[in-house]
């Protein structure tokens, strides 16, 4: 193995002590995800906390208010659920983040952990429902989709096995029916349902909205009895909401007048749904009454609700943040408004507002710092590339900010949040469409006086490390530095060595594999340019990654160092990211260190 420059993870980021700790106290303080709950115990709880300095996974007895680290794992735990009367707890059990597993289980008050299904090999979670005597569960491999069920705790059977990547999407409250997601027809970037009887395993109804048009089942009505079916779909260009009811096996669109899109879940009786929007990058929520079809609007700040969920009760909880204020959990019942849950110690630190551009239809999101401008500034991609950045708070933002930087975010063609043509329109094109977006916004900060034309530097991680790579091979007139995290560097390799899943939504992406179209994944692929990059480059790279594995960085890496070229290597025993809270902080010094001295020259 070559042997790359290794980067500099400073002591310290800042000569002022005080900012110093700030930025360190926006990654170490407590944090709490919003909890769920056992259908049947909802005073048993489940949630994810950093408290410990490694995100895992904690019981919540409500009743008595006892609080309970489940999971105690180097590298975190980041999957777990509760069974149906709470008495069990089951978490996903990869190695080092390399996300290949089996699903395990244990007492809720504390116990022997064990396997959790008989008869189930390891593999790539691809959904899991728990019944009261029904178990759903899912995993991918290179040999594709396959599907069990357990009865009663029994040794799991097989119910369905294909090539084409699939999962389980939702599980009938009588246990009665299993939803299925499939790509049987070849694009698992637009995927097609199937309902199977659990008694016989037979089909009880399909779906398919046809080509470019995905189905999602969200979730069966919470009343035993109620088979009808919550199903996101696109058919008039954006994500909507239909009930499919498979008792006569008939569907009602739900015509819901909201700008952007919108997913929902039930309310407890089946009567209304609690409908989350999304557009430009923040959210509302909102009761959706199925019988009268009147929408209600919930008294939410703006910003994002990152999730939602009713109680039994009808309280509504939610987590919720925006740029400038850090995450919390609230309950809103009544009209009323409380805190849930807070995690033991200090409170992150505020940070910068973020303000919206609309840049020849490219929505766009940025923060300054104080002071004129131009500044130095750091245009962050999200990876996905179906995704968006949205109106959230960020330590990782608020340490570029309180460097000096500008921050750019991109919501480039392939975002989600903006309609199906939008997020399609990379298709056949992956990557160089995107940057086209990235090149308009970058020249209206130029224009505009925030960002300094000759301190601009590219930078994200997953796709948006790809996007970097691929920017400063493409565009190195607009670069003077990259930092790619978890990239894609080498497209070829990239694609043999990936998990299969990935493989398939690259198949769906381009329109095929790399045997059946070499000269466009060759015209997508950072190696490509290599030729091109002046920009010095820093790289971030898992050790276990099953997205972008190691060995296709490391061909990147390699060209680089017979250019000569000026790079440095963050090398780490994990995999596609880090749920430990000191190495994520490390990693973040290592990458402002990179980006100052780069500017500096």
């Amino acid at each position: 193995m070559t042997t790359h420059p290794a980067a500099n993870v400073p002591d310290q980021l800042f000569a002022d002590p005080a900012a110093e700790a700030r930025w360190r106290d926006r990654f170490t303080a407590p944090r709490v995800t919003l909890p769920g709950w056992a259908d049947d115990a909802p005073d048993r709880s489940l949630y994810l906390s950093n408290a410990s300095g490694v995100w895992e996974i904690y019981a919540w007895d409500r009743a008595t208010n006892e609080h309970r680290k489940v999971t105690d794992r180097p590298n975190g735990t980041s999957h777990g659920t509760l069974n149906a009367d709470g008495t069990e707890i089951w978490w996903f059990d990869d190695h080092d983040g390399d996300e290949f597993g089996v699903w395990v289980r244990e007492p809720f008050a504390k116990g022997e952990t064990l396997p959790a299904v008989e008869g189930v090999h390891a593999g790539y979670p691809a959904g899991l429902e728990i019944g009261r005597a029904v178990t759903a569960i899912a995993a991918s491999t290179d040999d594709g989709t396959t599907i069990w069920l357990s009865r009663n705790g029994n040794k799991a059977e097989v119910i369905y096995q294909n090539e084409h990547d699939g999962g389980v999407s939702g599980l009938s409250k009588d246990e009665t029916l299993v939803a299925i997601a499939h790509s049987e027809h070849g694009d698992n970037r637009h995927m097609a349902l199937r309902i199977l009887n659990v008694a016989d395993n037979t089909t009880r109804a399909e779906k398919w909205d046809g080509k470019g048009k995905g189905l999602d089942a969200v979730a069966f009505s919470p009343v035993h009895g109620d088979n009808r079916l919550l199903v996101a779909h696109e058919r008039r260009g954006r994500e909507e909401l239909l009930i499919w009811d498979l008792s006569t096996d008939t569907e009602t669109e739900l015509t819901i007048d909201l700008p952007g899109e919108v997913t929902a879940d039930w309310y407890p009786d089946g009567s209304a749904l609690l409908v989350l929007h999304t557009h430009e990058a923040r959210n509302t929520m909102h009761r959706y009454d199925i019988a009268t079809g009147e929408l209600s609007t919930l008294d939410v700040p703006r910003g994002v609700i990152g999730s939602a969920g009713v109680r039994p009760d009808g309280a509504v909880e939610y987590s919720w943040s925006n740029a400038e204020q850090p995450g919390v959990i609230r309950t809103l019942k009544d009209g009323v408004v409380s805190t849930l849950l807070e995690a033991p110690g200090h409170r992150a630190e505020k940070s910068q507002p973020m303000e919206d551009v609309f840049v020849d239809g490219v929505h766009a999101l940025y923060a300054k710092p104080a002071g004129e401008g131009p500044f130095p500034t750091v245009f962050l991609l999200h990876g996905g590339p179906h995704s968006a950045d949205e109106d959230r708070f960020s330590a990782y933002r608020a340490v570029w900010l309180d460097a000096g930087f500008a921050v750019v975010h991109v919501n480039y063609r392939g975002s989600t949040g903006y309609g199906s043509a939008w997020r399609d329109a990379i298709e056949g094109r992956p990557g160089l469409t995107e940057l086209e977006d990235v090149a308009k916004v970058h020249d209206w900060a130029v224009q505009n006086n925030l960002a300094d034309p000759a301190k601009c530097v590219v930078n994200g991680a997953s796709w948006g490390g790809y996007l970097s790579l691929l920017a400063i091979g493409t565009q190195p007139e607009r670069w003077a530095a990259s930092v790619a995290g978890v990239p894609v560097a080498d497209y070829f390799a990239a694609y043999e060595d990936e998990m299969e899943p990935l493989r398939a939504f690259d198949r769906a992406l381009f329109g095929g594999s790399p045997e059946e179209l070499p000269d466009l994944y060759r015209e997508c692929s950072p190696l490509t340019y290599i030729d091109n990059v002046k920009a010095p480059v820093l790289i971030l790279a898992g050790e276990n990654d099953p997205r972008c594995p190691i060995r296709q960085i490391e061909n990147y890496l390699d060209a680089l160092q017979t250019r000569n070229a000026k790079y440095e290597l963050y090398r780490y025993d994990a995999g596609h990211g880090s749920l430990v809270v000191a190495e994520t902080i490390r990693q973040t010094a290592a990458e402002v260190d990179f980006a100052r001295r780069a500017l500096e020259g």
